[in-house]
């Protein structure tokens, strides 16, 4: 009893853990996307700095994981658990280099005025924040419902992702002179777009680490 204790303590230190990688990814993203929005060099740059922390935690959490595998040698649903969240912390670190990417084309971007406001991009990044949220939750609660309907929400990301650039080559064939800058938010627009896979790749495997079943 005391050992299964100890080993349910631990995996609750590392669902709180997971909770602080996510929630510092998802202020990444909102202050990558503010500041593209408002060209803040400082708060743009604030995110690169940032990335370092949120790499410190994937290596901590991924030591935990191993440690706890090695010393406590876990079965079934508890190994599937633990193998989660691995999943999702390599997931999550990647969502937040694309944080940094998107930050490092702000400052790209900072004294140049924008064609026109950004509109959809901030709604779309609000989505993928949902999105990455969801997959954390999921994953804790073990709540396939919400895991399946974070994999129905990337249509909502691939649409916003074919409008956006729908958009932008329109704007670059009336426009010769603007094809630089909306080059730039393509790809920013992918990175977002990349971010909801992320979130969508956690999300299914959430869903087979807990039935067994792919969907």
């Amino acid at each position: 009893m005391p050992i299964r204790y100890n080993f349910e303590k631990k995996i609750n230190e590392l669902h709180k853990d997971l909770i602080k990688m996510g929630t510092l990814i998802e202020q990444s993203l909102d202050d990558a996307i503010t500041a593209l929005k408002k060209q803040d060099v400082s708060l743009a740059k604030k995110v690169i700095s940032k990335d370092d922390e949120i790499d410190y935690m994937e290596l901590r959490i991924e030591k935990e994981c191993l440690l706890l595998i090695a010393t406590q040698q876990p079965i079934a649903a508890d190994l599937r658990d633990i193998a989660s969240v691995l999943k999702i912390i390599t997931d999550l670190e990647r969502i937040g280099d694309h944080c940094t990417d998107i930050s490092e084309y702000t400052i790209k971007l900072a004294d140049e005025k924008y064609i026109k406001p950004l509109i959809h991009i901030p709604q779309m990044a609000e989505e993928v924040k949902k999105m990455i949220k969801d997959t954390i939750d999921s994953c804790i609660n073990k709540d396939l419902e919400l895991a399946k309907s974070v994999c129905k929400r990337d249509d909502i990301i691939d649409n916003y992702f074919d409008k956006i650039v729908n958009e932008l080559m329109f704007l670059m064939i009336d426009n010769s002179s603007v094809v630089k800058q909306c080059t730039d938010f393509l790809f920013i627009v992918k990175y977002l777009e990349r971010m909801g896979d992320h979130a969508t790749n956690i999300a299914e495997w959430i869903i087979f680490t807990v039935t067994g079943e792919h969907i």
